[in-house]
């Protein structure tokens, strides 16, 4: 453990740290997009539906242009039908799609930086509890003290970045739990995916059956919001607000090509420093109406990152 990076030196696996850091920012930044996306079109749902459809067109191209993709699906649907794989090993992309699902309903309301911290906190108390009942085929992770202390303190983050005082939550609490639940999934997603990609033998297979069921899931989604926010009359235009899913796409392949070099802690840390990081810089720099940055979530911020960080760090297996 750790020393899975030493042979690629030291020089790449900083370029490695610093793109997975990035990418990082890059979920702070679909978060916002996704967000106002959401606001611009009166309907969360569509937005998430464009998105992820976004990257399933991406993948699906990638897809017919991948032999060794299209041989994946094969050996998945064999694995399924011969009860190799669980039915629901398939399904992560539906807590994918629940997540993109928050971005349109929630982070164009509770600003970048409060949306970032509820998907961290879900991440960390998500992975703390898969990882110390062994769910999901994940090798079981005995809950030691490090990890235990870091998710209080990213709750303890959570409760200053809100500012709890009384009569403070029903404006985003509600919001608040939506992401948060999204972040717990995440666990689900990561754990399940890494087993279809293992008997894929391709990650473009497995990316591909992520994004055809969350596409799945978020069309579902969207003509159940037609009763409640209708149907836009016509749709937005900044080319910007388009981007979400590319982005998702970019996010992926990152993920893919560095995991080798810093290993899944690296990445782990890389990624909510990158995203708890870009979302403050974000709210700082162009700010949402809005947005709840102040000194409280600043701080609540740095603690969230603190304890998420002992989370992920406290993961090594015995």
């Amino acid at each position: 453990m750790g020393q899975a990076n030493a042979p690629a030196g030291r020089g790449v696996t900083a370029l490695a740290v610093a793109v997975s850091v990035v990418s990082g920012a890059f979920v702070a930044l679909q978060s916002r997009i996704n967000g106002e996306f959401g606001l611009a079109l009166g309907n969360g749902a569509l937005a998430a539906l464009i998105s992820f459809s976004t990257g399933l067109t991406l993948i699906s191209l990638a897809m017919l242009a991948s032999p060794s993709g299209r041989a994946g699906l094969v050996a998945l649907r064999s694995a399924v039908s011969e009860g190799r794989l669980p039915w629901w090993s398939i399904i992560g992309g539906a807590a994918g799609a629940f997540l993109v699902l928050t971005q349109g309903l929630s982070a164009g309301v509770l600003g970048v930086a409060v949306f970032s911290i509820a998907v961290v906190t879900g991440q960390s108390l998500g992975s703390v509890v898969i990882d110390s009942r062994g769910w999901f085929g994940v090798a079981k992770v005995p809950l030691r003290l490090q990890r235990g202390f870091g998710a209080l303190i990213v709750l303890a983050g959570v409760v200053v970045a809100l500012d709890v005082t009384p009569g403070s939550l029903p404006d985003v609490g509600p919001l608040f739990l939506l992401p948060l639940l999204a972040g717990a999934g995440t666990g689900f997603q990561q754990a399940v995916n890494g087993r279809v990609r293992t008997v894929a033998g391709s990650v473009i297979a497995a990316t591909f059956v992520n994004f055809v069921v969350g596409t799945s899931v978020l069309v579902v989604a969207f003509l159940v919001s037609v009763s409640t926010f209708g149907v836009p009359e016509g749709l937005p235009g900044p080319w910007w607000l388009w981007t979400g899913g590319f982005i998702g796409v970019i996010f992926i392949l990152v993920q893919v090509n560095v995991v080798g070099i810093v290993g899944v802690l690296g990445l782990g840390v890389s990624l909510i420093s990158g995203q708890l990081i870009g979302s403050i810089i974000l709210d700082a720099l162009a700010p949402l109406s809005t947005s709840h940055l102040g000194i409280p979530t600043i701080i609540g911020a740095v603690v969230t990152l603190t304890g998420a960080l002992m989370v992920t760090l406290g993961r090594r297996s015995p």
